[in-house]
This record gives structure tokens, C-alpha cells and sequence, in this order.
């Protein structure tokens, strides 16, 4: 595993600044808001990049959520994913969930940062020359991942290019745990944006399309969600507010979303996906990047009111 060290962004003028961790899957491991933490922190870098444990913001890569077996079949090829718990994290029931662990994809950093900077850029290659990565995802491509902080928004970029000769299937996403610090959850006004529910199965395994839903606004209070959704519209807007207000808005290349609020957490995810859970063994709603072709996913976070 690489170092953790992190990578910060400022914005004086939004008193906004995010800290991002390369050797951690490019992590967003922080987003402060006039000195506030608006991301739960869990258990924390070290070990989410040991064991996957997810907080803060992280990359769901190469896959999103859930596969409901060990194995896939896409693009012409069966790739048989290893029990490596080094590798890939599992959920309750022993499924692999989000991809490779963040700590065994280490990113380069192509822009340096300093003090007030409110912009990166970082890159990886994908390709046999890294093997543990290459075998549970056997298609040659490289990712750029962009962060800027700017407008009382951060926003962060993925792009994939395919560097082989085979298409690239995309099924990743992204994880964001937001809070609102000082205000329980109860109390907080959560806003969802017109989209399709998915039936899950008692795996939270995609079994059939659901129904469509309008737009709504409503107190959490005790309400808990792990439910995912597609048609989610190009220009989708989440929201939560409690005074100060946090809005995840889909900017471009994601459709699909998963909603995560457990029992008691001091916590809300709306998750950009750029395929259903389950999508590279099924292929429901999985797109395939031609070769020397680009894809472009962009989400933002935006921060909003008082605290």
C-alpha cells in the first residue's frame, strides 16, 4: 500500500476546502465548510484503503455497489473474480461491493498543488502491467480524474479513454457521505429528484425495473434508505438541508443512483452511477467504450447557507 498522504483544495471565497488521498483510490477523504465537516468519516483512510470501508467520497472502480456472483461475463470475456479480501471488499452476504479496495489503486498526480490552489488532476493506467488490478477488469484503458473546487461547488470529473483494442464497459460510480454537522437527522430536509425505482432482492441485487417516481421533498426523520434507481435524469439535483444546504447535482454521464441512509447514521449518500448494480454480470443499462473512444462522468457537491 502507498503513502496517504492527502492533497488539499481552497477556495477562500466559499471558505471551501477538500482533501483528496492518491494512494488511497483518490479519495476524497475531507470537504470542510468554514472549518465544518460535511463528509462522515467512519473508520477512516487507513482503513478504507486496507479493507474498503468506505467514508468520505470515494471511487466505486471499476465496479458500483454490487455483484451478485464471483464472476462476469462482458465484452467477450469471462473474468473469474478472486474471494481476496485484499482486493475486494465484501458485503453482509459475502458479495463483492465496489470494485478493487481503494488502497491498491494508486494514482499519479499530473497538476502540483499549493496553498489556495482549487484544482488537480490525477491519472492512472489500466493495463496488464498492473496484474491485480488488470485480472479483475481485463480491458486496457487510462482515467483522469479531475477535482476543482469553485462557486461553492466541488466537482469532480472521471474520464476514460480506451487504450485497447476491446470496448471498455462502464459500471462505476461514486459514494458520498454527506452530513450535516450539528442537526440530527431527523430533522433534516432531504430532496429527490424525478427517477425509476429498481425492485431489489433481499441481496439489494437489481431484479426488475420498478415504478416511476416524481420528484419529492420530505423530513428523514427515522426513514432509512438503501434503494437504487435508474432514469435519473442528465441535470438530476439531491438535496439536503437542515440551514446550511448540500446538493449533489449530476452533471454529465450518470443515470442511475443509489440512496443510502441506515438506521441512525448521521449520514445521507446519493450515489452517481453510471450503471445499475450488478450491471456487468447482467448488462442492464451497461454501456461499452469503443476502442480510442472517450467517456466523460461529472458530478458536483454544492454547499449552500449557514451553518
Amino acid at each position: 500500500m502507498t503513502g496517504l498522504d492527502p492533497v488539499t483544495l481552497r477556495d477562500a471565497r466559499s471558505e471551501l476546502e477538500a482533501s483528496f488521498v492518491p494512494g488511497a483510490g483518490m479519495l476524497c477523504s475531507s470537504l470542510r465548510h468554514r472549518g465544518e465537516e460535511l463528509l462522515a468519516q467512519n473508520a477512516g483512510v487507513a482503513v478504507y484503503a486496507r479493507d474498503g470501508a468506505t467514508m468520505g467520497v470515494p471511487l466505486l472502480y471499476p465496479w458500483a455497489n454490487r455483484l451478485a456472483e464471483f464472476d462476469y461475463t462482458v465484452a467477450g470475456k469471462t473474468v473469474a473474480l478472486p474471494r481476496d479480501r485484499a482486493r475486494v471488499a465484501l458485503d453482509d452476504n459475502g458479495l463483492p461491493i465496489h470494485g478493487v479496495i481503494g488502497g491498491r489503486m494508486a494514482w499519479e498526480m499530473s497538476s502540483s498543488t499549493a496553498p489556495g490552489d482549487c484544482e488537480l488532476t490525477a491519472r492512472m493506467a489500466w493495463s496488464e502491467a498492473q496484474p491485480e488490478l488488470f485480472n479483475l477488469f481485463p480491458f486496457r484503458h487510462e482515467l483522469t480524474y479531475t477535482a476543482r473546487l469553485r462557486a461553492g461547488r466541488l466537482e469532480i470529473s472521471v474520464a476514460v479513454r480506451a487504450t485497447g483494442t476491446d470496448a471498455v464497459p462502464l459500471a462505476f460510480g461514486f459514494h458520498p457521505y454527506l452530513t450535516l454537522p450539528g442537526v440530527s437527522r431527523e430533522l433534516w430536509t432531504v430532496e429527490l429528484p424525478p427517477m425509476r425505482s429498481l425492485v431489489l432482492d433481499e441481496r439489494q441485487i437489481p431484479l426488475e425495473s420498478g415504478e416511476q417516481l416524481s420528484g419529492r421533498s420530505f423530513t428523514l426523520g427515522t426513514q432509512t434508505f438503501d434503494d437504487g434507481f435508474d432514469r435519473v435524469a442528465p441535470d438530476a439535483r439531491f438535496g439536503a438541508d437542515a440551514g446550511r444546504r448540500l446538493e449533489l447535482l449530476f452533471l454529465e454521464g450518470y443515470t442511475c443512483a443509489q440512496v443510502f441512509a441506515p438506521q441512525g447514521a448521521q449520514y445521507i449518500c446519493f450515489e452517481p452511477m453510471t450503471a445499475p448494480s450488478n450491471a456487468l454480470r447482467c448488462g442492464d443499462g451497461l454501456q461499452l467504450l469503443a476502442p480510442d473512444h472517450r467517456f466523460v462522468a461529472r458530478f458536483a457537491i454544492s454547499v449552500s447557507g449557514a451553518p
